[in-house]
Order: C-alpha cells, then sequence, then structure tokens
C-alpha cells in the first residue's frame, strides 16, 4: 500500500503526470521565491542601499554553500526514485538515513569553514566598504542556520524522489509565511538591518523544518527518524556521492561563476551593487520555472528509468519544454521592456534603477534560454549522468560566463550590460553541449539499480 507521500509517475498520461507532479513544486520554489524577494523589498525600502548591497554580497556566498547541498541531494533523489520505481523499500530506507546523517556532518564543516574565513571572503569579492559589515553579520548568522537548510532540502528532495511535491510545498509555505512575518519587525521596526533579515529566515527554517519531521514520524514515513537509524551505508554513500558530487562541482561552480560576476559588479560601486543584487532576486523568481520543471523532470525521469520505460522519460523532458518555455517568455518580456517597473519595485534609489535597468535588459535572455537546458538536465540527472552535467555547467561557467563578462565589461567597457550579456550567452553554449549528449542516446544505458542490493527488500 502506498503513503500518501508516495507517486508512481511510470503511468497515466505523461503530460498530466508532469503537470500534476510540477505545480505543487512549481509553487513551493514560487513561495520560496517570493519571501526572497519579500527579504529584498523590507531590506531596500527600510534600510537603503548599504544593506541591500551587504545582504547581495553575503547571500551570494551563502548560496553557494547552499547549493553544495541542494546538489548532494540529487544523487540521493534520484537513487531514492529509482528505488522507489522499483519497488526497492529496504534500499530505500538505508539511503535516506545515509543521506540525513552524511548532510548534517556536512553542513557542520562548511558551517566552520565559511565563518571561520568569512572576513578574507567578502574582501577578496569587493565588498564595498559602506556594506561590509551587513554583508558580514548577513553571512554568519545564515551560516549558523545551515543545519536547518540542508535538512529541509533533504526532506524536500526525498519527498520528490518518491513522487511527492505537495507537501514540500506545505513546509516552505511555512517557512516562508514565517520569515515575512519576522521580517517586518526586525528589519522595519528594530532596525537590525541584516542581522534581522538573517535571523528571521533561520528562525522560519528551522521551525520549517521541525514540523515537517514531526508530520512525517505521524504518517508512516519509511524512514522513522530513531536515532539508531541516523547512520552511513557505505555503498548507498557510495552511489549517492557518485551521483550527487558531480551535481555540486557543478552548483559551486555555477555560484562561484555568478560570485565573480557579483565582484566585477562590486567594482562600480554600492550603488551597482544594489542594482545587481534586486536584479538577482527578480532572476530567481524569473527562473523558478524552468528550475521545478528540471526537478520535476529528473524525478519523474528517474522513476521511469527505473522502471526501464526510456520512451516516456524521454517525453517528460519534451513536456517540461512546452511548459515551462511561455513563463520564462512572459518574464523575459517584462524584463526587457519594462524594467523601469521592476527595479521600481524594489528602490526609489535613481542611480540604483539606473544600474539595474542596463544590467537585466541584456541579462533577461536567459530567461528563454533556461527551460531547454534545464529540462535536458534534469532528463540527464534523471538517469544519473550529473558527470555529464557536471562538465556542461562548467563549460558555462568557466570557459562562457566569467570570461565573456570580463571581456564584456573590462575590455569592451560595457559595464554593467556586459556583465549582464555573458548569462544568456553562456547558458546556450551549455545547452548546446547537453543537447549533442542527448542526441546520442548514451543517457538510455545508465540505470543505477542494476547493482547487488544491499537488503533483501522488506
Amino acid at each position: 500500500m502506498r503513503r500518501p507521500f508516495e507517486k508512481d509517475l511510470t503511468s497515466g498520461p505523461v503530460m498530466g503526470q508532469l503537470v500534476r507532479f510540477c505545480v505543487p513544486f512549481l509553487l513551493s520554489n514560487f513561495l520560496q521565491a517570493m519571501y526572497n524577494v519579500t527579504d529584498t523589498l523590507v531590506v531596500s525600502w527600510f534600510a537603503g542601499p548599504n544593506t541591500v548591497s551587504g545582504v547581495a554580497t553575503g547571500g551570494q556566498i551563502t548560496l553557494i554553500a547552499m547549493n553544495f547541498a541542494i546538489g548532494f541531494t540529487v544523487g540521493g533523489t534520484v537513487l531514492i526514485g529509482q528505488f522507489f520505481g522499483a519497488g526497492k523499500r529496504a534500499e530505500l530506507k538505508a539511503t535516506i538515513g545515509t543521506m540525513f546523517t552524511s548532510l548534517a556532518c556536512l553542513s557542520l564543516l562548511i558551517t566552520a569553514l565559511v565563518v571561520t574565513f568569512a572576513r578574507p571572503l567578502l574582501r577578496l569579492v569587493n565588498t564595498p566598504d559602506e556594506a561590509f559589515g551587513e554583508a558580514y553579520i548577513y553571512l554568519v548568522i545564515c551560516m549558523g542556520g545551515t543545519v536547518f537548510t540542508f535538512g529541509y532540502n533533504a526532506v524536500a528532495a526525498i519527498l520528490r524522489g518518491m513522487g511527492d511535491s505537495k507537501n514540500p510545498l506545505y513546509f516552505v509555505l511555512i517557512a516562508g509565511v514565517v520569515n515575512t512575518l519576522l521580517d517586518l519587525p526586525f528589519v522595519g521596526l528594530f532596525g537590525w538591518g541584516a542581522a534581522g533579515d538573517a535571523a528571521s529566515t533561520v528562525i522560519a527554517q528551522a521551525l520549517s523544518l521541525t514540523l515537517a519531521v514531526i508530520y512525517l514520524r505521524k504518517r508512516d514515513f519509511v524512514f522513522d527518524f530513531r536515532r539508531e537509524n541516523f547512520r552511513i551505508h557505505t555503498e548507498r554513500l557510495r552511489q549517492i556521492i557518485k551521483i550527487g558530487l558531480p551535481n555540486s562541482l557543478q552548483h559551486v561552480v555555477v555560484g562561484m561563476s555568478f560570485l565573480i560576476m557579483m565582484t566585477l559588479a562590486n567594482r562600480f560601486g554600492v550603488d551597482a551593487s544594489a542594482a545587481t543584487g534586486i536584479v538577482g532576486k527578480f532572476n530567481g523568481l524569473a527562473i523558478l520555472p524552468a528550475i521545478a520543471m528540471s526537478s520535476s523532470v529528473s524525478s519523474m525521469a528517474a522513476q521511469n528509468i527505473g522502471a526501464g520505460k526510456h520512451t516516456r522519460a524521454a517525453a517528460a523532458m519534451r513536456s517540461g519544454i512546452l511548459l515551462s518555455l511561455p513563463i520564462g517568455a512572459l518574464f523575459f518580456s517584462l524584463a526587457f521592456f519594462a524594467p523601469q517597473v521592476v527595479m521600481g519595485l524594489f528602490t526609489n534609489e535613481p542611480l540604483v534603477i539606473e544600474h539595474g535597468v542596463s544590467y537585466i535588459r541584456l541579462f533577461c535572455i536567459d530567461y528563454v534560454v533556461v527551460p531547454f537546458m534545464f529540462c535536458l538536465n534534469g532528463l540527464l540527472m534523471g538517469a544519473g549522468l550529473t558527470v555529464f552535467t557536471m562538465f556542461s555547467g562548467m563549460l558555462a561557467s568557466v570557459l562562457l560566463r566569467v570570461p565573456l563578462a570580463l571581456i564584456f565589461s573590462e575590455v569592451l567597457d560595457m559595464g554593467l550590460p556586459g556583465i549582464g550579456l555573458a548569462a544568456p550567452l553562456a547558458t546556450a553554449g551549455s545547452l548546446a553541449a547537453a543537447f549533442f549528449f542527448y542526441k546520442t542516446g548514451r543517457w538510455k544505458e545508465k540505470r543505477l539499480i542494476g547493482s547487488a542490493p544491499l537488503f533483501d527488500d522488506a
């Protein structure tokens, strides 16, 4: 008997299944993006450009750490999806226990490293002097809550692998509401600036994770959260690392490339830095349909590949593109034809708006390219081909995004617009590589659960 959070994605109409799975996940990402946007709105209107710059710079470093964990959870999601699709519940339970335990250890290590080197890191990325204190306190507080962020992402990844995208929506809704309710007094009333913004985020994530664990324990979840089950199974960890580590490295390299772009923007002063931070928040909102669809395609592809249904897995990828592309085009139209409106929602500072308009007009081309790349990568990740997606991401970041940003902004003296143009060109390069690999058909050869099981099925 399947539990409420177990969904079979290997049968039924592909488009309908994908929509039903993706909509809650899309709403979850939308709510998460919206409370990030709310953070920026509150900080911008109540604290000013210095704090916006500090939060943007500190947040970019935090995001790299978070993305490393999120990339790692992809290994768990794919493995869980394939075990679930094949009906191997004992291996499923062992994978979940290994995932929780290893991520907890990883979160403590990353927190210690980032907090220890916080000041040198912020100097390295050209944090404006006016924003340095705010960036530092924001970074330290956010990293203090890393264990909660990692824990929540582990829960969401596990449930998505089992075909459930609704419950993660409820958990992020709780986090978003609490974050917003705390943001207003912490930043607006008490004047705590970046510290208040970071504290509200950490408290909200801690509460969301706690409620998620309580809910799952009361709903006969396959993993019971007992202390003795929080242990690492060597074979499952090996498989999670094999699939997830390349994806983590890809996320880190991509994050580093955007951090370098932020570093370049910081050279143009605190107003340009604040503008880049604001556009970053809008960008997070604009590409989330493609991100949601990518994860949905990955979960659906993993189950179907586990069941040997490759044609259905490819159909999920194509459906994902058809669903996410119109939304990306809508955001592109808004940012390209009405950039002043977008920037005006966040700030009334003339120089910040001016910098933001010139930056977003070229950056927004990315919104009509990422649906193709993300959905194609979702299929490849569902097949466990994260080594290829890692190299594809590195191609975009190391060989295209960073060099083009440097050439356009510095050599050709285009300034912020040049940095913005580098993003869609890099995505297009990564898409070309992924499409070529897809056409070879080699992704059909990958099936992770063909190896001998760790346990007999329960």
